[in-house]
């Protein structure tokens, strides 16, 4: 069933109406060519409530919906989870991006460190954010999220450090941290409760600066080990929210 996302003042629950506007009039009419009857999921992108429609009638610029009925619990994690992403090169990161948000993250913020290759004219900033969150939205519907997660403007390490400070837990998984001790690195992850916030750092293709690691366990973020190979930064955070989503999303079949 297909997803989309429109503001949340499309969705009328008194009426039981949703409007679709803007680009997404064309995809359903179109390139999916979408009869009056068929039904598809819609998401405000913000409240992660799943609102199962029936198309009612097209128009040049509206296709307009019958509401039949609210899933409360959609599918996002019951976790807040944040990625400060140490900025990559540009095809990697929107990789990242895709997939992550395919896992379940909330938010994407790239990172500005030491080590970075890749460098983001302020000039362009703008319009490679919007690309991203673009990337984002795109990711959000095919793996029919509740909302969509956003992708934020670049950050220092510094910046990026006091954001982190706003949730509960921090993640820093580091190659030089005791490959042996997985076991700890488990035990972190398995104690993450429902409703606490998560922020993982990734370092960029450099790695981390020491400096920064040190700054980051004084801000009062965690060491964990990925294991004994070495990954490179696209595959990181990737891992660690595979492994959030396992285990949180895990407790629903205890």
């Amino acid at each position: 069933m297909y997803q989309f996302f429109v503001a949340p003042e499309a969705i009328n629950t008194d009426l039981k109406r949703v409007f679709i506007t803007g680009q997404d009039v064309n995809h359903i009419k179109n390139v999916l060519r979408m009869k009056n009857g068929e039904e598809i999921n819609v998401s405000n992108g913000t409240d992660g409530k799943e609102y199962r429609c029936a198309i009612l009638e097209m128009t040049d610029d509206t296709v307009t919906c019958e509401l039949r009925f609210i899933k409360e619990d959609g599918n996002e994690l019951p976790s807040r989870i944040v990625l400060f992403q140490g900025l990559p090169k540009a095809d990697k990161f929107e990789l990242i991006i895709q997939k992550c948000v395919e896992l379940g993250v909330a938010e994407i913020v790239p990172v500005s460190m030491k080590r970075c290759v890749m460098k983001v004219d302020e000039k362009k900033e703008s319009k490679k954010v919007e690309r991203w969150q673009a990337i984002a939205e795109a990711a959000a519907k095919q793996s029919k999220r509740g909302i969509i997660p956003t992708v934020t403007g670049v950050l220092t390490y510094g910046e990026a450090l006091k954001k982190a400070q706003e949730l509960d837990i921090i993640l820093l998984p580091y190659e030089m941290a005791d490959a042996d001790s997985m076991g700890k690195t488990r035990e972190i992850i398995q104690n993450i409760k429902p409703g606490q916030s998560v922020g993982i750092f990734i370092g960029p293709e450099g790695g981390f600066d020491d400096s920064e690691v040190e700054k980051a366990n004084a801000a009062g973020a965690v060491t964990i080990t990925l294991g004994k190979r070495i990954l490179r930064t696209e595959t990181a955070g990737l891992t660690v929210m595979s492994w959030l989503m396992y285990f949180l999303d895990g407790r629903d079949y205890k």
